[in-house]
């Protein structure tokens, strides 16, 4: 078993529901999260930053409070077997490709284990 999770804009949310349940996949958690990417901050300043201790009173100052700023997001978690992976990550990158920059991000992790709350039983259907 595989856990794709995958990182969106907040006005793909409902493109990417409606993509995944078309290509078979109508279970998936979705929720708000607060982030941003590592490329939004120039490591020039950032090291200038951190030698003086506190942030430049100019451009480059409101710069760098800027890219420290949250940005919304959603996140997709689908659980799935090993073979299906491919199809999801295919769906969800067409479902959210625009070609700029925080079009999102996907990961695909392992899952070792998954039991049922209600039985309390180890299952390898978890999903």
């Amino acid at each position: 078993m595989k856990e794709v999770m995958a990182f969106i804009r907040t006005n793909k949310v409902n493109v990417t529901k409606k993509a995944l349940a078309e290509g078979g996949f109508p279970a998936f958690t979705c929720r708000p999260v607060l982030g941003r990417g590592k490329k939004s901050i120039d490591p020039q300043l950032l090291s200038v930053v951190i030698q003086n201790g506190e942030l430049p009173l100019n451009m480059s100052g409101e710069h760098l409070t800027e890219a420290f700023r949250l940005i919304p997001k959603r996140v997709f978690t689908v659980i799935l077997d090993d073979s299906e992976v491919s199809k999801v990550v295919e769906i969800l990158i067409k479902a959210n490709q625009t070609g700029n920059p925080g079009d999102g991000k996907i990961f695909v992790l392992p899952i070792n284990e998954a039991y049922t709350v209600r039985s309390g039983q180890k299952t390898v259907e978890a999903y």
